[in-house]
């Protein structure tokens, strides 16, 4: 199947990097095995939703489908779509009356994070939430190492500066050690990050 962003470039989805793209057989090694990033956030966000902490849901993507073919009178299969627009963030919604806006990308890497992974419109998007005062962040995985970590947006939008001054395209493992903060895995929720929210802003 095809898709092509509003401008008619093709899309092509951001690859976690080489390794994850042969690996995929891989999963965590934590408690629920298989579970991957996004379910993760999705069990952790549902806790949350049920338990009236907060509400933040994963954003859908629009999406116009123009070509469809029908193999059998029961079943149809998309053959070619296009994005109506070109996504933001993964992941919006409120806390405490606070607008809540974040990312979520991972990697097989050991000591970097890869900026290839994030997109520009994504950047941008992040540049105007930040300017408005929301809460934004991004939340990076380091799979081989079983950890996730919470890294302000701003941190994130400085090391983007630097690879466009010239600087590394990655963010090392140390930095984001330094800046983020390592959120513990757990069951109930599953990636407590409203934890570190609260930590951050004294929610």
């Amino acid at each position: 199947m095809t898709f092509h962003y509003p401008n008619g470039k093709r899309y092509v989805a951001a690859a976690v990097d080489t390794a994850a793209s042969k690996s995929k057989d891989k999963k965590w090694s934590y408690g629920k095995r298989g579970m991957t990033l996004e379910e993760d956030i999705n069990e952790t966000n549902q806790y949350y939703l049920d338990q009236g902490l907060a509400v933040i849901h994963k954003k859908p993507t629009p999406v116009q489908i123009v070509d469809v073919n029908y193999p059998k009178r029961s079943a149809a299969v998309i053959k070619e779509a296009y994005f109506k627009q070109a996504s933001t963030t993964d992941y919006n919604g409120v806390y405490k009356g606070r607008y809540i806006d974040f990312e979520a990308k991972e990697t097989k890497l050991e000591t970097s994070f890869p900026l290839k992974n994030f997109h520009v419109h994504q950047i941008e998007h992040m540049k105007q939430v930040v300017r408005h005062g929301a809460i934004c962040f991004v939340l990076l995985r380091f799979s081989l190492a079983d950890e996730v970590y919470y890294l302000e947006a701003k941190h994130l939008l400085a090391f983007w500066q630097r690879m466009l001054d010239g600087g590394r395209k990655s963010i090392t493992k140390t930095e984001v050690e330094n800046l983020g903060c390592l959120i513990p895995l757990g069951f109930q929720p599953r990636i407590n990050y409203i934890k570190v929210i609260n930590n951050l802003y004294h929610l």
